[in-house]
């Protein structure tokens, strides 16, 4: 495959936050990188406000152990900031269920130990915190919340051999709602009573997510409260029609074999019924989703008086998704309006239904995300232009605005918008240079801003209605006693830039380098993932890897990305050229940055190497395969190779239906031409992978093989889709590095 380039690059310029670095600077090393505390500083997870405004909390992690978190809190008047939970107080350290080490995994934090989650109270005087597959209820004090500390008694809720799931707090603050052994549970608050209200059995559980929802439709949970806690909608799930696969879990000290139901792309799905219920299991209901049992529930949303439930149904091939209003006296529905697109709808969260039952929504349908307003079946544009609505995150009904976040200025950054709820001009309330995630209360008039930029790790403040900072919640500096201090000197900050792809579409790309020397050629580590829905490479951010980025340019490498066409953010015109084509557009955008570096005076062409995870090790494959003795060399880590082995809702979104055009998944995947990769290749697996099932790299060893192809291997016992922990980080990426010192910085000379 051979790709033209068609422009040039063109450097982009902003206005970034600078930093004052010490004047020596220490060696960064790998044990360093992966050591405690974390090198981007006391990054928070899960920030949310109190419903009442007083406190913001947030987990944070220990400075002794990263990946350990303990829930704080910060008194929004006084700034005064406290720990709420200790969780090695309540952590015994019993092993979780099988089911929630898999949900954590789905959810990305496999990896992480003490509180991982937590839901507010609505009074605002408790928080519910799961701890070691227990709840507990942690109770802010009374006069001494008055004082500003939010310290108080805990309640223990569960006392379980097994593991709660999908914990919640009931909407009016009147019950706790759990799953556990496929039952859903409630508890009365007021009397401690806990029941039983949905009861499963074999292949049916109630009140949680199936595995799709969870891994690919950004659905977590399975049962919603009313406002008023007067029902309770819960879905039902039978996994009977779904196929089992024999998952064998390798591990350091043994193996387990998992017989587990997995629904890989053209075989059925779960059934997934709907049923609204009283609190205590009575009065039970079932939603009217339709006569076709083989759909997506996609979401489910209360109206804010309780009078209707708000679904969401997406047809089997995506290209349908129905609104339905829902009586949840009766559970007759109605469609209120469908969405339709020509590939595939990609889901959403967007949904705000206001006081008069107009509805606010977002809408691919004139190409880039825009909000929508919807009155009695008729339809009002209120964002429009060549840019991205992210989410809507609040509607301010009293203040007449809608707050939302858009990638409008640049694509490299998601800035905080408001317009009037008519539409309008929109107004920026977050700095430019940042990249921002916004959290803010139901009345949008205070936010929770987390932002960073290629020079200041994440940080975290609590604003105002105008987007106004009112007090740090975790300033996060570079400066003396920061983790990363010692390494400023040097810090390279990235060249941001754009090239044309094939059909003039600009893609942008991200180049970090050291202090480059007049005539010397440098080595590049190409970063890749270049796929949808996730993983995008170029953002003016500080990414989780950007001290492993740095490592690399401290060790004399040039480190390059490119997001292609395929990937998210930049509209369906730009995302939907994968469809039915996996494997194609993205590969010739990849070589196309390779063709421009090989055309700078400061890239070694000779010397370039390819490395990607899951769909970066997909892609490092099809790029040697497409382009052999183009790249100096491959490391693929944890690669699909086989699309019929992937689940259905991720796959038949851009393949479609493997039974109704079965030629499409052996030509997107990896294995057809496995006999092409002639340049050096590592492949890394988890054994224990439960998302990219440990058979997608087996089928390539045996490909390969056959081939008579010579490759490296490097498995981990025991892990899953991510590789973690300090040892096996460290041990991850001095395997990689030593076989890019062998093959691409000091390549072994030719043998005849």
């Amino acid at each position: 495959m051979t790709t033209r380039l068609l422009a040039a690059a063109l450097c982009t310029a902003a206005a970034l936050p600078s930093f004052s670095a010490p004047a020596a600077a220490e060696d960064l090393t790998l044990e360093r990188l992966f050591a405690s505390p974390d090198l981007s500083g006391p990054v928070p997870r899960e920030v949310k406000l109190s419903p009442d405004g007083r406190f913001v909390t947030l987990l944070k992690p220990r400075a002794e152990d990263r990946e350990r978190f303990d829930l704080w809190s910060v008194d929004t008047e006084t700034g005064k900031e406290a720990m709420l939970v200790d969780s090695t107080a309540l952590d015994t350290g019993d092993a979780l269920s099988e089911e929630e080490r898999m949900r954590r995994e789905r959810a990305r934090i496999g990896n992480l130990k003490g509180i991982v989650a937590y839901d507010w109270a609505p009074s605002g005087d408790a928080v519910l915190v799961p701890v070691s597959g227990d709840l507990f209820l942690a109770r802010l004090g009374g006069q001494s919340r008055a004082a500003g500390d939010a310290a108080g008694e805990v309640r223990r809720l569960t006392d379980t051999p097994g593991t709660e799931l999908d914990a919640q707090v009931s909407a009016d603050g009147g019950y706790v709602s759990y799953v556990i052994d496929q039952d859903l549970h409630t508890i009365d608050l007021a009397s401690g009573a806990d029941r039983v209200v949905a009861d499963g059995e074999g292949t049916v559980s109630w009140g949680v997510a199936e595995f799709v929802a969870q891994e690919e439709m950004d659905r977590d949970t399975g049962h919603w409260w009313a406002p008023d806690d007067s029902r309770l909608a819960a879905a039902r799930v039978d996994e009977a029609p779904v196929e089992i696969v024999t998952r064998t879990a390798i591990g350091a000290e043994g193996t387990r074999v998992y017989d587990q139901r997995y629904p890989a792309a053209g075989t059925p799905n779960a059934v997934v019924d709907l049923f609204v219920m009283d609190p205590d299991g009575g009065d039970r209901v079932e939603v009217d989703l339709g006569d076709n049992d083989d759909i997506y529930l996609a979401r489910v949303d209360w109206a804010p008086d309780a009078s209707a439930l708000y679904v969401q149904r997406q047809s089997r091939d995506q290209k349908t998704l129905d609104m339905l209003r829902v009586d949840p006296e009766t559970g007759a529905s109605e469609v209120l309006f469908t969405e339709t697109a020509e590939n595939w709808l990609n889901l959403h969260s967007n949904l705000h239904i206001l006081e008069g039952g107009d509805l606010i929504w977002t809408s691919e349908r004139d190409g880039f995300s825009h909000i929508y307003r919807w009155h009695d079946g008729t339809w009002q544009q209120l964002t429009r232009g060549p840019w991205r609505v992210s989410e809507i995150e609040a509607v301010d009904e009293a203040g007449d605005r809608i707050l939302f976040t858009a990638n409008r200025d640049t694509p490299l950054e998601d800035q905080l918008y408001s317009i009037p709820p008519t539409g309008g001009e929109p107004a920026r309330l977050t700095e430019a240079g940042y990249d921002n995630e916004i959290r803010m209360d139901d009345a949008g008039r205070r936010m929770l801003v987390t932002r960073s930029a290629p020079t200041q790790p994440p940080q975290t403040y609590l604003a105002d209605e105008d987007g106004t900072r009112i007090v740090w919640i975790e300033a996060n500096p570079l400066g003396k006693g920061a983790p990363y201090t010692p390494y400023l000197p040097s810090h390279e900050v990235p060249e941001f830039g754009t090239l044309a792809a094939a059909d003039g579409s600009a893609l942008q790309y991200k180049l970090l380098s050291p202090k480059r020397q007049a005539g010397k050629r440098y080595p590049v580590f190409v970063q890749v993932y270049g796929g949808p829905g996730a993983g995008r490479q170029v953002k003016r951010n500080w990414a989780s890897a950007a001290p492993l980025q740095q490592w690399l340019v401290d060790n004399g490498w040039i480190v390059f990305s490119i997001d292609g066409r395929g990937t998210p953010d930049r509209g369906k015109a730009f995302e939907d050229q994968i469809a039915r084509a996996m494997g194609t557009v993205e590969v010739e955008d990849q070589l196309a940055g390779l063709t421009w570096l090989k055309a700078q005076d400061f890239v070694d062409p000779d010397r370039i190497a390819v490395n990607g995870w899951s769909y970066g090790g997909y892609m490092t494959l099809r790029l040697l395969e497409a382009a052999p003795g183009a790249y100096a060399a491959g490391v693929s880590g944890a690669p699909v190779t086989d699309w019929t082995l992937y689940d259905t809702h991720y796959t038949e979104r851009y393949l479609g239906d493997p039974n109704a055009d079965p030629a499409v998944y052996p030509a997107a995947g990896a294995l057809a031409n496995a006999d092409r990769i002639a340049d050096p290749l590592l492949l890394i697996h988890g054994m224990a992978d439960d998302n990219v099932v440990f058979e997608n790299s087996t089928v390539l060893m045996g490909a390969l093989q056959s081939a008579g192809v010579p490759f490296d291997l490097m498995v981990y016992p025991g892990a899953t889709h991510r590789v973690s922990g300090e040892g096996r980080d460290v041990h991850l990426w001095r395997t990689i590095t030593r076989f890019l010192n062998r093959e691409v910085k000091n390549p072994p000379t030719a043998q005849p």
